[in-house]
């Protein structure tokens, strides 16, 4: 059985993953666009060795921060590697926030060739061409600055480009997931993990690659990562990139919820209790027994 969790960031989906992979005996698949790549920990909130409890995870610093990892390569590679685990006979969990992804490996979504003109966005600012974009893809987070990109990747979302219509055809029989709590508590959530990651040395982390001159996809979009880049450039004190980092991050887990809610229309969610996390836990296992 594939066991999908999806939610907005610093919601507990990582901490859920490890107690069904311990009730189930399964394996996990991550599905978050950023920690694929090597090296993007603290900023990523990728899990540690410690909190993987030896659980086997897949998918996880597979590509170097210098390349460009597509949607299409995360939907061959993690179609492999369900296949790989099925045929062990074993239990899957695919957890991440990153909805494209997870719509992606688990439908029958194919990708188009653009073949159409491009219509004509002269009367959008490049911020409005993003906030577009974002409706339909909210990990998006192409260069405010790269119109002829912007302009390219509209075109293509709003003429079909990107996949056929067929993309909402299920591939697997998955159960999933959704973890939410009240937006306060989710802000709240989301700024101290920012100040968590800083105390971690998320800074320091930005540095190396900074130091390296990388200037790669993974590194201008990712959050927590453009930020303190736009710090090291001068551009900005440490404060003013740490705010930012804050409201992207929680403009980021806006978009997370419209598109789970606008493309899958079969999530059972659940209030993540903080207090006592394992009666959410019981809560999800309890569901999952009743309907199996």
């Amino acid at each position: 059985m594939i066991y999908v969790i999806v939610g907005p960031t610093g919601v507990g989906k990582t901490k859920l993953s490890i107690a069904l992979a311990k009730k189930y005996d399964a394996e996990i698949i991550n599905a978050d666009s950023m920690q694929v790549y090597q090296g993007m920990d603290i900023g990523t909130a990728k899990i540690t060795e410690a909190e993987k409890e030896q659980i086997p995870h897949h998918l996880l610093d597979i590509c170097d921060v210098k390349e460009n990892y597509t949607v299409f390569d995360y939907q061959r590679d993690c179609r492999k590697k369900i296949e790989e685990l099925q045929k062990r006979k074993k239990n899957i969990i695919l957890v991440g926030g990153t909805g494209l992804y997870i719509k992606a490996a688990l439908y029958d979504y194919r990708f188009l060739e653009d073949s159409t003109p491009i219509s004509h966005y002269e009367h959008f600012t490049n911020e409005e061409l993003l906030a577009k974009i974002q409706e339909y893809d909210p990990d998006c987070e192409v260069n405010i600055h790269n119109r002829k990109r912007l302009v390219r990747l509209l075109h293509k979302y709003e003429n079909h480009l990107m996949t056929e219509k067929n993309g909402n055809q299920p591939l697997y029989d998955f159960y999933m997931i959704g973890l939410t709590t009240d937006r306060e508590t989710l802000y709240d959530k989301i700024n101290k993990r920012v100040d968590q990651m800083i105390a971690e040395g998320l800074v320091e982390e930005v540095q190396s690659f900074y130091q390296q001159k990388i200037y790669s996809k993974a590194i201008q979009t990712g959050i927590g990562y453009k930020e303190i880049y736009d710090y090291l450039d001068g551009n900005c004190t440490l404060e003013e990139a740490i705010s930012k980092i804050k409201q992207n991050s929680r403009h980021y887990a806006k978009r997370q919820y419209t598109f789970f809610r606008n493309q899958f229309s079969h999530i059972h969610w659940y209030q993540t209790n903080y207090q006592n996390f394992q009666e959410t836990v019981e809560m999800v296992i309890q569901d999952i027994e009743i309907r199996s």
